[in-house]
């Protein structure tokens, strides 16, 4: 595939809003997780919420969208002048010729667990104020985004659980690569709600202290809340120095179980090879390794058994789900960031929590920061149902 450039990027998440909180706590190895006090959520186990967003409403011109989905947007997309930047390249290319890709889990689906509240107790009916088609719908981020961002041109939101918002930087490279757009903001937001931490519960897959992917001892992931985005763009005849390139992407759907990965990453596997194939890559190029790694015994061991058979075993990685939680449709954007972070500062980010990497893993893991003047790396995000994305990212000489 032809190369695009990340002209800007932000991430907002429980490490801090914008990119330099973000780096500070990745240069740092310190996480976000604490035990969990969200709304009425009595669960013993941690959260990576993000501070304020309550306090944050939408201004008015803007309210039809009010949720705290679309707050957490709002928060993250005026981090690191990303909404002007935006904005730049609207002029460059034209309101129509801007596309957006977003991927979010369950959307402003707070708003709809807040309102069933408040039903009317003879009847049932939902409070008259409740906002479905600006909140709860899953296309509510995307419409808020447009319309604060001034945006005419193409517009999606895939919701494939935690491979979202990996996903769409490869829905926005094919519609660049068409001719349909000019120019892409891909990203993803998901804010905490009720049915994400008690539905993971349910699952058993819930730790009650915060997460240590990869660990010997791993027991489960921490949910957490994020918002990130990257604007994708041709890359120019003579780049600056330093520019983070998108180079590669890979999508598979293995469909093995609802909610288990294959047990040998068979998905996981064609999801790789082909960042690798679109990137022209051999596996010896990759750097570093920002694994899936939700600190779950099944998902990291198909992780581990999937890297092994296409990268090999050498190649250094490490989950940062440690440190911000499992952000779920925002995941991918997210470590899509951390990612550019890396490469644009030189750094391969410690894997957060975990003490004693599982040898039977088989896997080199970051338990301690590396500086390395970063070529390529790759970013895996692998949903329920199967459904999977690899990211291969480098940078302009």
């Amino acid at each position: 595939m032809k190369p695009l450039a990340l002209t800007a990027f932000t991430a907002t998440s429980c490490l801090g809003r914008g990119l330099g909180p973000m780096r500070a706590a990745l240069e740092a190895a310190r996480g976000g997780l604490a035990p969990c006090a969200f709304e009425t959520v009595a669960l013993e186990t941690c959260v990576g919420e993000v501070p304020g967003v309550d306090a944050a409403p939408l201004p008015g011109e803007l309210a039809e969208f009010e949720c705290r989905n679309n707050r957490l947007a709002a928060l993250s997309l005026r981090e690191d002048g990303f909404d002007e930047a935006v904005r730049a390249a609207v002029r460059r290319h034209g309101e129509r010729r801007v596309g957006l890709w977003l991927g979010t889990s369950t959307s402003g689906i707070l708003e709809t667990e807040l309102a069933y509240r408040r039903r009317d107790p003879a009847s049932g009916a939902l409070p008259a104020d409740f906002r479905y088609h600006g909140a709860h719908n899953t296309f509510s981020v995307a419409a808020f985004a447009r319309r604060a961002l001034g945006l005419e041109g193409p517009a999606a939101v895939i919701s494939c659980a935690c491979s979202s918002s990996a996903k769409v930087f490869a829905s926005a490279q094919r519609a660049i690569t068409a001719g349909l757009v000019d120019a892409a903001v891909v990203g993803g937001v998901d804010s905490l709600c009720l049915t994400t931490l008690y539905g993971f519960h349910s699952l058993q897959l819930v730790a009650r202290t915060p997460s240590r992917p990869f660990d010997v001892a791993r027991d489960g992931l921490s949910i957490g809340e994020a918002a990130a985005f990257a604007l994708l763009e041709p890359v120019p005849d003579a780049p600056p120095a330093g520019t983070v390139l998108l180079l590669g992407t890979g999508e598979s759907s293995d469909a093995w179980h609802m909610s288990a990965p294959h047990p040998e990453g068979r998905g996981a596997s064609g999801a790789m090879r082909a960042a690798l194939a679109a990137a022209r890559l051999a596996p010896g190029d990759i750097d570093y390794i920002n694994f899936h790694g939700t600190g779950t015994p099944s998902n990291d061991a198909a992780e581990a058994r999937a890297v092994s058979a296409v990268l090999g075993t050498r190649i250094p990685g490490s989950s940062t789900k440690g440190a911000t939680g499992h952000t779920l449709g925002a995941a991918g954007a997210l470590e899509a960031v951390v990612c550019a972070l890396a490469l644009r500062h030189g750094f391969m980010p410690a894997g957060v929590n975990t003490r004693e990497v599982d040898p039977a893993l088989g896997v080199e893991y970051l338990l301690e920061n590396r500086a390395a003047p970063l070529r390529h790396v790759l970013s895996n995000s692998f949903g329920f149902g199967g459904s999977n994305c690899s990211l291969i990212f480098g940078r302009a000489p």
